[in-house]
């Protein structure tokens, strides 16, 4: 009888050290949450915010808790251009998840494959890739990205938002494989050495056949873990570029663009439009961290 994926994965020791950590059980519970009010946004948001044509500028700045003909309306308030609070910050933290998600995948598929042939191939192709490491990690990664960000957007002034949405999730990826890359190729480093490789090499398979089914599998762990703790970082890296002007749109309701608006209103009273967006952004970011951390630990069989 084939027992239930979910039942299998808490049995095993990585579950049960999950089953043992309140602070990750917590962390998951948080994710979750935000992930699927993300997720669903357009069924479970009280308004559209993307929606022009319903926004009234005559309810902006309205306090949360505000009742219109003694009901509630507007829960978290609304921003300036009269959108509902909890509903920017749903398509918000959809903006913000998709974008992290995206860069951090191809971040990690960039990476994981320069890593990979250096390790493996080493000689010149180690070095070369290796000094392209060097150089990307002198400059700060939010330097990079408002350069990168800064010169589409010079390119590209009329654009469509999904260039701006490619140009943003583009300098995010610049400035993150340079980690998944020196992680795997010092693991890969290891691993070539190992006797199953050398046994591969012996019975006549193709390198880029050990690269890929050999080498690859083991290497992985690693990369999940910085992959996790990754999405906070590029969740994080796109609202700063969102809060400075030079992320997605203005009319998308993004975490760090809500907090950029809600900024100019924190000293008039409205302290709303920038705190909700801060304290959904602070969420999403240590959740994803403590996972990140619980992983680190889990995986790892010296803390066992």
């Amino acid at each position: 009888m084939l027992k239930n994926p979910l039942l299998a994965w808490l049995d095993s020791d990585v579950g049960h050290s999950f089953k043992s950590s309140p602070v990750a059980m917590a962390a998951a519970l948080i994710a979750l949450v935000c992930a699927v009010s993300a997720l669903f946004a357009p069924w479970i948001a009280p308004h559209n915010p993307l929606d022009l044509t319903t926004l009234e500028l005559s309810d902006g700045r309205l306090p949360p808790a505000w009742q219109v003909e003694g009901k509630l309306k507007y829960l978290l308030g609304t921003d300036d251009q009269g959108r509902d609070i909890l509903s920017a910050l749903m398509y918000g933290a959809r903006i913000s998840l998709a974008v992290g998600l995206v860069s951090v995948l191809l971040s990690v598929g960039l990476g994981v494959g320069l890593g990979l042939l250096a390790g493996f191939r080493g000689g010149w192709v180690d070095g070369f890739l290796m000094r392209v490491c060097d150089v990307m990690l002198s400059f700060p990664p939010i330097l990079v990205a408002l350069l990168i960000a800064g010169v589409g957007r010079a390119l590209f002034p009329n654009a469509h938002e999904g260039v701006a949405f490619g140009v943003l999730i583009v300098s995010i990826t610049l400035t993150g494989w340079v980690q998944y890359a020196r992680t795997v190729r010092g693991s890969t480093l290891v691993e070539r050495g190992k006797e199953y490789v050398q046994a591969a090499r012996v019975t006549g398979v193709a390198p880029h056949r050990i690269m890929l089914r050999h080498v690859l599998p083991n290497v992985l762990g690693p990369v999940l873990v910085l992959a996790t703790i990754h999405v906070a970082t590029a969740i994080l890296t796109e609202a700063t570029l969102s809060f400075l002007g030079v992320g997605v749109p203005p009319t998308s309701p993004s975490l760090g663009t809500l907090i950029r608006v809600g900024n100019d209103y924190l000293f008039s009273g409205e302290w709303w439009i920038t705190i909700f967006p801060g304290l959904m952004l602070i969420m999403i970011a240590l959740s994803v961290n403590l996972l990140g951390d619980w992983l680190r630990d889990a995986l790892n069989p010296r803390l066992r």
